[in-house]
């Protein structure tokens, strides 16, 4: 498991949890967690996550203002891909040298997936 080595970092900020929280509490009944699920996936984001303050606001610099805050800590981070479903949301990302790529294209790039 690459998550949490010292080859794969998390990096997280208040916010992005609050919003990682809210959307995955919302969804419960609809995916097979439970909220103590849930809680123990963020307690675990929270022990292996390196936390970032976020001192600059770019916004509005991309369609989705929740997406600006994922811009924002990948730049703050030091960052060299945001894994994301909604590669077309994060268009412009790469004027901060940052690459967009989807879960599957990111594992293949590093080499877990053929």
């Amino acid at each position: 498991m690459l998550a949490g080595s010292a080859e794969f970092g998390i990096h997280l900020s208040v916010p992005l949890l609050l919003e990682y929280e809210q959307v995955a509490k919302r969804l419960v009944g609809q995916i097979p967690l439970t909220v103590a699920d849930i809680d123990d996936i963020l307690d675990y984001l929270c022990q292996t996550a390196a936390h970032h303050r976020v001192f600059y606001l770019w916004r509005p610099f991309l369609k989705d203002p929740e997406d600006d805050m994922v811009l924002e800590l990948a730049v703050a981070a030091n960052c060299g891909y945001i894994v994301t479903f909604n590669t077309r949301d994060f268009a412009g990302s790469e004027q901060f040298g940052i690459h967009v790529a989807t879960p599957r294209e990111f594992l293949q790039r590093i080499g877990e997936l053929p």
